[in-house]
């Protein structure tokens, strides 16, 4: 789970910025943490980990390789993994591109017969293959939950409220959350006829938010314009819960599941949520609710999740679950500008 670099205020190696001073470089996409920086971040992963202890999680790590194969097993169309290279057998390995697949397969293996729901939180590192020259994280640190066994409406609802509560335990005050339901356009799409290699192109500018793209694809898939200009009319609602109004088909089926959540919400955390139907993730193990965290103090999501009830039956146990990680950077810098807008204020 699952976003990209953010500049910051502190001293790092920055070849794109022209500080040919610096003449031993970190890889493309890493950089170096300073003292100042690194006790900033310090207290905000504290506050976050108690937050997690608070409210039953229980923190696991993982390797930072995973053997290919089990990635693959989790999401053929996962993020591209940032390295790979070869154990002594000749096994593929790579770094791990989320902590979702390797929570998955530690349920799997561990807690076969455990009990649920199991509730697991971390504070690690991920890496993702990134497009050079682009400023984009290679190496990210994230902080997230799993809770596994607990089906929706309510472990959605849970999920949302500790979400909430960490980012507020992390000082922000004026974040949203964004909530859609990820089963929502592959159903649209393949009531129209759409096969998959079209439907991954409508989802992709789905989750780039390029509605002009997605027009262009549209007319190349020969979709009839009515259909067309309703698939992007949908792609467009997004709101309070007015935009839940009564559809038809798989349209009302999404926006009685978000429905069912909202309900379960307290009303602070429900006044965080804005119902987004466009709204995708790019990792495809999703099947329901899915979410992304935005903060008027910066111009990029801070993290994002969903559910993912398929997922753990691909490792041998079968169980409904539900996660989201924040990108504890862009946390830290969302963090200061709002303690620098108040400060001014």
């Amino acid at each position: 789970m699952h976003s990209g670099h953010a500049s910051s205020a502190f001293p790092r190696d920055d070849r794109a910025g022209g500080r040919a001073a610096l003449t031993h470089h970190t890889p493309s996409g890493t950089r170096d943490v300073l003292p100042d920086e690194m006790r900033e971040l310090r207290a905000i992963t504290d506050a976050v980990r108690h937050t997690f202890e608070a409210r039953g999680y229980g923190e696991i790590y993982t390797p930072a390789l995973e053997y290919e194969h089990v990635l693959a097993r989790g999401e053929a169309h996962a993020a591209d993994p940032a390295y790979r290279l070869f154990d002594e057998q000749g096994d593929v390995l790579v770094l791990r591109s989320d902590m979702t697949i390797p929570i998955a397969r530690v349920v799997a293996n561990r807690y076969e017969n455990a009990p649920t729901p199991l509730r697991f939180c971390y504070v690690a590192h991920a890496y993702r293959s990134v497009r050079p020259k682009r400023g984009e994280a290679r190496e990210m640190l994230q902080a997230g939950i799993e809770l596994v066994g607990a089906p929706a409406p309510i472990g959605t609802a849970e999920a949302i409220t500790v979400l909430c509560e960490t980012l507020a335990a992390a000082g922000l005050e004026s974040f949203r959350i964004g909530l859609g339901d990820a089963a929502l356009f592959p159903a649209l799409l393949q009531a129209l006829g759409v096969d998959e290699v079209g439907t991954s192109a409508v989802l992709e500018k789905l989750a780039q938010r390029d509605f002009v793209g997605l027009s262009h694809v549209l007319t190349a898939l020969s979709i009839p314009a009515e259909d067309a200009e309703r698939v992007q009319g949908v792609a467009q609602r997004r709101g309070g819960p007015e935009v839940l109004a009564p559809g038809d088909g798989v349209l009302a089926e999404a926006a009685r599941g978000l429905r069912d959540v909202h309900e379960l919400l307290d009303r602070d955390v429900a006044e965080r949520v804005i119902f987004d139907l466009g709204l995708t993730q790019r990792l495809g193990y999703y099947t329901g609710a899915v979410f992304e965290v935005y903060d008027a103090a910066l111009g990029a999501p801070i993290g994002s999740g969903g559910r993912y009830d398929d997922l753990l039956g691909r490792f041998g146990r079968s169980l409904p679950a539900v996660g989201w990680a924040l990108n504890v950077e862009r946390l830290h810098l969302a963090a200061a500008a709002e303690k620098e807008r108040r400060a001014w204020a």
